[in-house]
């Protein structure tokens, strides 16, 4: 298909070059000039015809460009030789040619010379190149990172996997460069090459395209193409089956697509990439990690297989209790084995280990269910291998694979409650409360940033919320215990999102549950402004209307000397900071004005001060809970500042 297209552009510069010859034998002035002209014609029509014998070979971007140009420059040399058919004086008199004309026109043709031999030379396999310098070509001298990208993107379709390696590692250097170069990548067709790599190159190979693919997302519209190009199936296949190093490098890249065009994230879930992200996020960080998959609600393990049949006594049951989603990989995992040998091993292992009697040829109504057993044993014995696999890689590779796992979950989760509820019914939260404490810095940042995530999808959606974060569940009281121990570390990179991630979760808190208050509220006296801005920010959730709990976390709140910091704040606060505290203090003397600290410290003073700040005026929303608040404490503090007795 490919050949037939590049034939039918080679096509017309062919008949044009021809016709440009034929024209110079009739030509009747400037002969010596139109014979210059044909000499150049001929040798590069003879390129062209080449070109066409090699046409299925040929690189389509450069091939369309240069010919194109070369298209143009024949029609003005046909143009130009055809002037010279004037017969008569008084037609050459009127047909003046100048002689720089030919001059521009014969130099016009060597560079189409140049454009089609460089296409020649690039297109050509590596071992007919033998590492020949290919130099720029005429067409790219105002451009020479053009005439670079299609060298390289040329190597990824006809070189060695070497070869396709360093080229797939030129590419990630230029995309990391520019954000224009990504573009021309894209454009000039790497995306295909690249995904073609990840499937088949060397680890090296596979590692430079995954890290170049997540480089080209920058953009939505850059990543629509990829998705478009099959990045989602490539992805899942090396996360369920690469090396782990390559494994790392495409969550990597799953992380970047996601993060700038966010509609991708349930297309990469349609392809199960969470449930393989969790099950790497899962390995040897919680015990028992196999069962914390993301399946179906059907049983998967061998031991329901055993059970189904004894108890039913009918091999076919087993197909009640077989994960559907290992059905298509029977073909593969049964290798050439027919059904019947294979069950025959099946049977007679099953038998050994627990005296299960199946039936040693199975009759057509039973090769279903049987087929299904036999997948689930070499899918089980699949998965052990691959985890064999995975323990001897080095621990460095495999801290970096847990930390680009969390990553991607982070940016998949973000704004998705679909994604939020598979991840959360997947366990992943002990995952994530387990590396939140032991996992190194990256692991650490990315788990918190996931679960920050996580939790701010919770907070809007109700069901996510009590599903996910039910007070007496186990993981949702380790993660919190993490959170609370990191904010109460204070000297971390980890802060804010463990700040934000408490304040997400405010409303799952029972009144009884104060533990929080008292590490946030000490944080409002935090020298960075971001810092206590966001747990001025967190504090606000406990004390809002729209907490079923407000009055208990209110009270908490000055119990725990927020009033003081919060007066701090509004007063000397840098602005970012002190409308957050304001809002704070606000909600406070809403539901507790008759407060004896909030009396001491003089609050009604202070928000009288904030009513005349043009900050505060420009914010309707504030200015209005700003003047509820006001109203409260005058009811009961307007004897002085002593308040109400």
């Amino acid at each position: 298909m490919m050949a037939d297209m590049v034939k039918q552009i080679l096509a017309k510069p062919i008949q044009l070059a021809d016709q440009v010859m034929k024209a110079v034998d009739e030509a009747s002035s400037f002969k010596q000039e139109c014979g210059e002209l044909k000499s150049k014609t001929e040798k590069l029509v003879g390129l062209l015809r080449q070109a066409a014998r090699a046409s299925s070979d040929l690189y389509e971007r450069p091939t369309r460009r240069i010919i194109d140009d070369t298209e143009q420059v024949l029609v003005k040399a046909l143009s130009l030789v055809l002037k010279c058919h004037a017969n008569g004086l008084m037609k050459r008199v009127f047909t003046i040619i100048p002689a720089a004309a030919f001059r521009k026109m014969s130099s016009q043709i060597e560079n189409s010379i140049g454009n089609v031999s460089w296409l020649l030379r690039v297109s050509a396999s590596a071992d007919d190149r033998v590492d020949e310098y290919l130099g720029l070509p005429p067409i790219a001298v105002n451009e020479p990172i053009l005439c670079l990208i299609w060298e390289q993107i040329a190597i990824l379709y006809t070189g060695s996997l070497d070869d396709r390696s360093d080229a797939a590692a030129s590419l990630v250097s230029l995309a990391r460069d520019n954000d224009r170069y990504g573009k021309l990548i894209i454009e000039e067709g790497g995306v295909g090459p690249l995904l073609k790599l990840v499937k088949e190159g060397t680890m090296e190979g596979q590692q430079n395209a995954a890290k170049a693919i997540g480089l080209l997302g920058r953009d939505p519209e850059s990543v629509e193409q990829m998705i478009h190009a099959g990045v989602c199936t490539v992805f899942a296949k090396i996360l369920k089956e690469g090396p782990m190093k390559v494994q790392a490098m495409t969550a990597s890249a799953v992380s970047e697509l996601a993060a700038n065009y966010p509609k991708c994230q349930d297309l990469f879930a349609q392809h199960k990439i969470i449930r393989l992200l969790v099950s790497h996020l899962a390995f040897e960080t919680i015990q028992d990690h196999t069962k914390y998959a993301i399946t179906s609600n059907k049983t998967t393990s061998i031991h329901a297989v055993v059970m189904a049949s004894s108890n039913n006594s009918n091999v076919n049951n087993m197909k009640n209790v077989i994960d559907e989603d290992h059905q298509s990989q029977i073909p593969h995992l049964m290798g050439n084995e027919s059904p019947f040998q294979m069950h025959n091993v099946v049977a007679n292992t099953m038998a050994m280990k627990g005296g299960v009697k199946l039936p040693q040829k199975p009759s057509n109504n039973h090769v279903r269910g049987s087929s299904q057993g036999i997948h689930q044993v070499y899918y089980q014995h699949q998965q052990a291998n691959i985890n064999k696999g995975r323990e001897l890689e080095d621990p460095a590779t495999k801290a970096y694979m847990k930390a680009m796992a969390a990553r991607a979950l982070w940016h998949l989760a973000k704004g998705n409650s679909a994604i939020c509820r598979s991840i959360t019914e997947s366990r992943a939260l002990l995952c994530f409360a387990v590396l939140l404490e032991q996992g190194t810095d990256d692991v650490q940042f990315n788990s918190a940033m996931a679960v920050m995530e996580i939790t701010a999808v919770a907070e809007q959606d109700t069901d996510l919320r009590r599903s996910a974060f039910k007070p007496n569940s186990h993981a949702c009281q380790l993660v919190v215990k993490q959170l609370l121990k990191i904010i109460e570390t204070v000297d971390s990179e980890l802060l804010i999102p463990c700040i934000k991630a408490i304040g997400n979760l405010a409303r799952t808190f029972r009144a009884t549950e104060t533990r929080m208050i008292s590490p946030l509220v000490t944080l409002l006296d935090e020298r960075e402004a971001e810092v206590s801005k966001e747990a001025a920010i967190a504090l606000t959730k406990f004390a809002c209307t729209d907490n079923y709990l407000h009055l208990d976390h209110s009270k908490a709140i000055i119990s725990a000397g927020g009033a003081k910091h919060l007066i701090q704040l509004v007063y000397f606060g840098e602005q970012i900071v002190q409308l957050s505290g304001l809002v704070l203090l606000c909600y406070i003397a809403c539901h507790v004005p008759d407060s004896e600290e909030l009396a001491q410290a003089e609050v009604l003073a202070v928000l009288e001060w904030a009513s005349k700040q043009s900050y505060v005026t420009q914010d309707e929303t504030v200015d209005t809970l700003l003047q509820e608040a006001k109203s409260r404490l005058e009811l009961y503090q307007s004897r002085g500042s002593r308040g109400f007795r």
